[in-house]
């Protein structure tokens, strides 16, 4: 690869593109604000506020930079920005959209000064046994699928029971749905086992979502008149149509099988999805689509398979941002800068959409230089390019943004007679 600045140039120009689209009217402080940001944690690959100072390459003292940054994040994610981002991840949304919810979390063991620091479980270090909790906060995401299949947050609540007024878990994930079904009208949202309760499936039904809910061994369903758990119905019915799936790095062959059921939760009929052969016990999904033939029943056990999408992104924050390793201190500037991550996400996804023949993404896997030939998840090699690519800056955005002034006029004395 030829190592000169116009591919720098054409880099610097499609985030400072993209970032303007999503800060449109807004102040010129603001948009410049979000403009070094994005630019920023793309080429340092951080979220810490004194390596994007470094790439900025400011003619002024990197403390005044950083002084600068956080109190734009002290001020909140401003509403328009949020709104115009929602409308630009539209359009990169299929007709069928499909939203997956899941929580996460960001452990800061050795915190004190952070604001509403409360206590999570540490989901890399707990084992199924035995839960380690850790000082930190929760993290709710709803992540939708772009053209290509990869995740584009269109909701991200970090959230802490030492709130004040904080209400629970299940709020947030209520308001995850709520906005996705209002984003997109009618959307299929798909979640694990730790949303197998009734009021999700009352919610769902109630804002008119499709839904594919993976059940827990104690649920129980309703199968001519008679109450039965979803464990007995496992082993009373046997897989008949046969698929592979993409699960955990491998592809697996599985038996599938479906049945009308009904929940405690609304006496609505709805299909009992059950696979064999993938996990020590049958999966069980439940959900509100119609079943007419086999596609139909394969079709909804890809969906839910489709999941290690959002755990890989949830992965790709905290590894390409370090997204745990933020240092900025009250909750609206955490919530400010984990909003700035997703528009990132967000760029990753956009150049990954681009054509396989565009100049620019080839530049990008050039500069990568990816070991493997064909990958399932493009956001590492494409975030490592773009920081290759970004190296050989000599300048940040601060040219872009010039603030233009009149020109001095000679002062004219007129003359009274």
């Amino acid at each position: 690869m030829a190592y000169f600045t116009t591919n720098t140039y054409i880099m610097k120009r499609e985030i400072i593109t993209f970032s303007n689209k999503l800060s449109n009217r807004l102040p010129k402080s603001e948009k410049r604000f979000v403009a070094d940001m994005t630019y920023g944690m793309l080429a340092a690959r951080s979220c810490l506020l004194s390596d994007i100072a470094d790439t900025l390459h400011e003619d002024i003292k990197k403390k005044n930079t950083i002084e600068r940054l956080s109190r734009h994040l002290a001020n909140g994610t401003p509403d328009l920005l949020l709104d115009n981002y929602l409308t630009n991840i539209k359009k990169q949304i299929p007709n069928e959209p499909v939203i997956h919810i899941d929580d996460s979390d960001i452990i800061k063991p050795h915190g004190y000064k952070f604001e509403s620091l409360g206590t999570v479980r540490d989901g890399s270090a707990s084992t199924s046994s035995k839960n380690i909790l850790q000082k930190g906060y929760h993290v709710t995401e709803a992540c939708v699928m772009t053209g290509n299949g990869h995740p584009v947050s269109i909701f991200s609540e970090i959230h802490s029971s030492k709130e004040k007024g904080y209400k629970s878990v299940n709020s947030i994930t209520f308001s995850a749905m709520e906005n996705g079904a209002e984003l997109f009208g009618k959307a299929t949202f798909v979640m694990d086992r730790g949303y197998d309760a009734n009021q999700i499936f009352i919610t769902l039904d109630e804002l008119k979502q499709d839904y594919v809910v993976r059940l827990t061994k104690r649920r129980k369903l309703l199968l001519h008149n008679k109450w039965v758990t979803a464990t007995e119905l496992c082993n009373r019915r046997k897989g008949k149509i046969k698929a592979n799936f993409f699960y955990k790095g491998k592809d697996h062959p599985a038996y599938l099988s479906h049945v009308k059921v009904q929940v405690t939760a609304s006496r609505k009929n709805v299909n009992l999805v059950l696979i064999y052969g993938i996990t020590e016990h049958p999966m069980m999904l439940l959900t509100n689509k119609e079943i007419k033939c086999k596609d139909d029943v394969i079709k909804i056990a890809k969906l839910y398979f489709s999941r290690w999408r959002i755990e890989e992104y949830f992965r790709a924050k905290k590894q390409l941002f370090k997204f745990e390793n933020f240092r900025v201190r009250s909750l609206k500037s955490i919530r400010y800068l984990n909003m700035l991550m997703s528009v990132c996400m967000a760029f990753l996804a956009h150049i990954s959409l681009k054509k396989e023949t565009s100049l620019l993404k080839t530049k990008i896997i050039e500069m990568s230089n990816p070991l493997k030939d064909k990958v399932y998840f493009f956001y590492y090699r494409i975030a490592k390019g773009i920081a290759g690519i970004l190296a050989y800056a000599r300048e940040g955005t601060h040219l872009w943004y010039k603030t233009k002034r009149p020109r001095f006029q000679q002062l004219c004395l007129k003359c009274i007679a």
